[in-house]
């Protein structure tokens, strides 16, 4: 039955292509060129041949306006109308080099899809994509840049996009990702996109915060006959400034990565403490029952040595003054014993003493952080050792100096 049927069809055709045709009128046009003629012949390039065209391997024939190949015989018919688009050179730039294509598309795409390019919507291409091809024209410049994978990163959110963008910021602009106030990119905004084809987005803000700090006041100490000596007198309070600063503090990504201070201005200046400091010598009893009158009191760090317990490695009656070491001969740093050499004292528990001697003050301030001035040495006798020691109270009995030892001010 197969055999019948393809019998049947093949016998149909010959007899339709034995027919003789019916003569059409020819209108051949070549750009600036027409020609018209008669004739019962349907294939186009036959057509051509007899009236003496001649088609050029890429170039193209329209049949009534339509793109048709031009050695299959084409339908009869009244009118037929030839038309030739001849190739013209496209010179097409790409990322990859400069290459010339003969072609006779209508178009631009065509022109490119011929050649074997796989366009996509993303390509950019200039002109764009469905501009004509002028036959007019005998070289054509085409500049094609296809699209390629890019990956943007905003914060934590990733966006991909395929884009034949010339900088970061046309790639941005497309993928809808404006650049707002102080964001950044990297790359920036005019460079090209990177050729890893990732683009970072910084989103980027300050903020000014104010803040109001406290100026300390300072102190100012100034010398009074008319107050006791040791004692002071607050004759204006201190009062703290205060300053307003504004600092400028950035995030990028919502994360603080800066802060600088722009300005500082001072709201109120502070006021300086003044206080009087006694130079005033008033005689008082060292208190209880005790009849002795001093000038000044203060808290010292006592130590003790005797004659035989002097660090000497023996026993040393000797002093600085002369006097003979022992209960009642007490010594103070070397460097201060001539302001107080001769000065009597007491010292509860331990009773009247003279400064007659020097010690290591400076074994003291530095085994126990107490000043040189504030440490004094209590001798005693051999073998009746007292042994008093730490912080006591010394009071420097009259008569008073004429001059205060700088070190007691």
């Amino acid at each position: 039955m197969k055999i019948f049927r393809w019998l049947a069809c093949s016998l149909t055709f010959l007899l339709i292509s034995c027919q003789p045709n019916t003569p059409s009128s020819v209108t051949i046009i070549d750009g600036q060129k027409i020609h018209t003629s008669v004739s019962s012949e349907r294939v186009p390039l036959t057509l051509l041949i007899q009236n003496g065209f001649e088609p050029q391997p890429n170039d193209r024939v329209l049949v009534n306006g339509i793109p048709a190949p031009i050695d299959q015989p084409i339908s009869a018919t009244d009118s037929i109308q030839l038309q030739i688009r001849r190739a013209v050179t496209l010179t097409l730039n790409t990322p990859q080099g400069q290459q010339t294509i003969q072609t006779s598309a209508l178009t631009v795409a065509e022109a490119l899809n011929e050649a074997g390019f796989s366009l996509s919507k993303n390509d950019l291409l200039d002109p764009p994509a469905e501009t004509p091809i002028i036959e007019s024209l005998t070289v054509i410049s085409v500049i094609y840049t296809p699209a390629r994978d890019l990956t943007i990163y905003v914060g934590e959110n990733i966006v991909n996009i395929r884009s034949a963008a010339g900088t970061v910021g046309e790639a941005l602009a497309e993928a809808g990702i404006p650049l707002i106030g102080l964001d950044t990119s990297s790359p920036l905004m005019n460079e090209a996109p990177p050729p890893d084809g990732q683009i970072r987005v910084v989103r980027v803000n300050e903020t000014i915060e104010v803040a109001l700090e406290p100026i300390p006041f300072t102190e100012q100490v100034v010398s009074s006959p008319d107050v006791p000596f040791g004692q002071k007198e607050t004759i204006q309070l201190g009062i703290d400034g205060i300053t307003m600063i504004r600092t400028r503090v950035r995030y990028e990504d919502g994360k603080e990565v800066s802060r600088a201070t722009e300005d500082e201005t001072v709201m109120r200046e502070p006021q300086v403490r003044i206080v009087q400091s006694g130079e005033k010598i008033v005689l008082a009893p060292a208190g209880g029952d005790i009849p002795y009158e001093y000038w000044f009191a203060t808290e010292m760090y006592a130590s003790w040595y005797s004659p035989c317990n002097s660090g000497t490695g023996g026993c040393s009656y000797g002093t600085a003054s002369g006097a003979r070491a022992g209960h009642g001969i007490v010594a103070v740093d070397y460097s201060i014993y001539s302001e107080l050499a001769g000065m009597r004292v007491y010292i509860p528990s331990y009773g009247i003493a003279t400064i007659g001697d020097t010690g290591g003050g400076p074994i003291i301030e530095t085994a126990f952080g107490v000043p040189r001035t504030k440490w004094i040495d209590l001798g005693y006798d051999d073998p009746a050792i007292g042994a008093l020691s730490g912080w006591v109270t010394v009071y420097f009995l009259a008569p008073a100096p004429a001059e205060i030892p700088y070190f007691l001010k």
